[in-house]
């Protein structure tokens, strides 16, 4: 264990730091890649919920969780490592550390403000997780202290240099299914992504006032078809939940019309926007394609695709659980999330460009971390 803890502890140590004694010889901020801030929800959680009142729904410090890479639990929901981790290596960056853990200040390469559960609804899982516009607080924590400590130019250099990773909005849906939400009865469906995107929206704009201008988003997967949600409804055949799908189209179909009007809109807005819905489905569908040996059914957990959320046996009373040999064969880590060798795949994606056409634009991630 603490040989582990030393490893992740070194992950995290700045390249932008200087080894050695002659600090002007070695030191160049040319050659410091420019910072990433993440927000969103498990996808990119890297371990923020283990510093909030919650319960084990939203959290994963605990066996088998990290199992593979980081050989203990982090609070990352997978095996391994996820879509920021790999981004942040390509970048020339450290694991970028999560805004809650203790001691954690040196903020100049980034910081991940993601919480497990979190949605871009306040109400969305509401006492459970940090919203979207909690992780926006944060980050004007983060900006204040950044003008503090290197000045106003150096703040805006590093904000507008910087890219804004994004993965939010599945919860906002998912949570409809997995609670005895009424929120259908009250709203369409195509008001109530508006009441999402909305949100969003206002925290885009917010970040573009304090100088962010470079930002990656990932469309919503079809979480319709994840196992924790195949399992929800007894009178199908596992099948995906329709109306579930019909969400994730709406919505990402409104995310789609909503960035490229803020390129419009806003000067030097630049974005890039990652089809995950479609190259997760492809993987799920061919994983053999891919490299996987099973598409549909879940690593760790319980039941039929292993969609009962026990991953770890600390969740919904039961201790007992599943456990696959080799998780690079699997797509699905637990229930909802994936597994680090399926992450690894759409960062690279995202990263390049590379994948289905039109996977990834109008710039790839590498583009924007490159971009002046």
């Amino acid at each position: 264990m603490m040989g582990g803890a030393h490893l992740y502890e070194t992950m995290l140590a700045s390249p932008c730091e200087s080894t050695t004694t002659n600090f002007s010889e070695h030191y160049s901020p040319e050659k410091c890649s420019a910072a990433l801030f993440i927000f969103g929800d498990s996808f990119f959680d890297a371990g923020n919920n283990n510093y909030i009142n919650t319960t084990t729904l939203d959290q994963a410090n605990f066996w088998p969780y990290g199992e593979t890479f980081f050989r203990f639990p982090t609070g990352r929901f997978s095996d391994g490592r996820l879509i920021p981790d790999f981004v942040a290596e390509y970048a020339n960056l450290p694991l970028i550390s999560p805004f809650l853990q203790p001691g954690f200040r040196h903020y100049n390469d980034g910081v991940n403000f993601a919480s497990s559960g979190a949605g871009a609804l306040v109400e969305t899982f509401q006492g459970s997780v940090i919203d979207l516009k909690t992780q926006l607080r944060n980050y004007k924590k983060v900006e204040g202290w950044l003008r503090h400590k290197v000045g106003s130019v150096g703040a805006e250099v590093t904000l507008s240099k910087a890219v804004y990773l994004f993965s939010i909005g599945t919860n906002d849906y998912m949570s409809i299914f997995l609670t005895n939400s009424t929120v259908l009865t009250t709203f369409s469906h195509s008001q109530y992504v508006h009441m999402v995107i909305g949100n969003l929206t206002a925290v885009l704009k917010e970040i573009y006032t304090l100088g962010g201008r470079k930002f990656g988003f990932m469309n919503l997967p079809e979480f319709g078809c994840s196992p924790g949600i195949r399992i929800t409804k007894q009178d199908t055949d596992g099948s995906c939940i329709k109306e579930a799908s019909t969400l994730t189209k709406l919505h990402n179909q409104a995310l789609s019309k909503l960035l490229m009007k803020l390129e419009k809109q806003l000067k030097g807005f630049k974005y890039s926007l990652y089809d995950l819905s479609s190259n997760l489905r492809h993987r799920m569908n061919h994983p053999s394609k891919f490299g996987f040996k099973e598409g549909k059914t879940a690593c760790c957990g319980t039941s039929k695709f292993r969609g009962v959320f026990s991953c770890g046996g600390k969740r919904l009373g039961i201790k007992k659980y599943n456990l696959c040999d080799n998780p690079n064969e699997y797509v699905f880590w637990d229930s909802y999330h994936l597994t680090e060798n399926a992450y690894k795949q759409l960062a690279l994606q995202m990263w390049t460009g590379t994948g289905i056409s039109h996977s990834v634009g109008p710039y790839t991630l590498k583009d924007l971390f490159e971009a002046h």
